[in-house]
């Protein structure tokens, strides 16, 4: 049986960055737990981490990205470089099923067990079952309007939660402004 953890989607505009994710957790074709927190921050509330995958692998890796962004005193492009070559050569990481959004500073990225760290060209990423709709309901979204980050992921998770059988409408946000830390 695997359970999954799905649908977390990150904007940056105008210096801000919002991430969101939904509150479904599904094992099989059941819904588990419909109230889930995908998105947390970390270092000093400068970094907001988003997983999905795997629940219990997507926790370990969060877990384990934090140490390296406290081992590198913040330095954001360092710690994911340090995590991404931790989690493709470790034995027992690389087997963890599990795909990461982290956002602060100057960076949004997404970064897999491949030892992928990509940033969108476009400054909108989405991972999980419902990634799709939440991208392309965001990237609509940016090109048409001049709604704010958080306006948009909600806005885009909202329309994903009505298309998607495994995201729902429980979402949560986590957003860093200018300046803020």
């Amino acid at each position: 049986m695997k359970t999954r953890s799905t649908t977390i989607l990150a904007v940056r505009k105008d210096g801000h960055v919002a991430v969101a994710g939904d509150g479904q957790v599904t094992m099989n074709d059941s819904i588990i737990k419909a109230r889930a927190k995908k998105v947390r921050r970390i270092y000093h509330d400068e970094v907001i981490v988003g997983f999905a995958g795997s629940a219990a692998d997507a926790q370990a890796l969060s877990d384990r990205f934090e140490s390296k962004i406290e081992e590198s005193h913040g330095n954001l492009r360092r710690a994911v470089i340090e995590f991404a070559k931790d989690w493709r050569t470790d034995r027992l990481l690389r087997r963890l099923e599990a795909l990461m959004i982290v956002a602060g500073g100057e960076w949004l990225l997404v970064i897999s067990g491949n030892g992928d760290i990509i940033e969108p060209d476009d400054s909108i990423a989405a991972i999980g079952s419902g990634a799709g709709y939440a991208q392309a309901a965001a990237r609509a979204l940016a090109q048409n309007t001049d709604l704010s980050a958080r306006e948009i992921v909600e806005k885009a998770m909202a329309i994903a939660s009505e298309i998607c059988v495994y995201t729902n409408s429980n979402i949560t946000i986590e957003e860093i402004r200018p300046g803020q830390s």
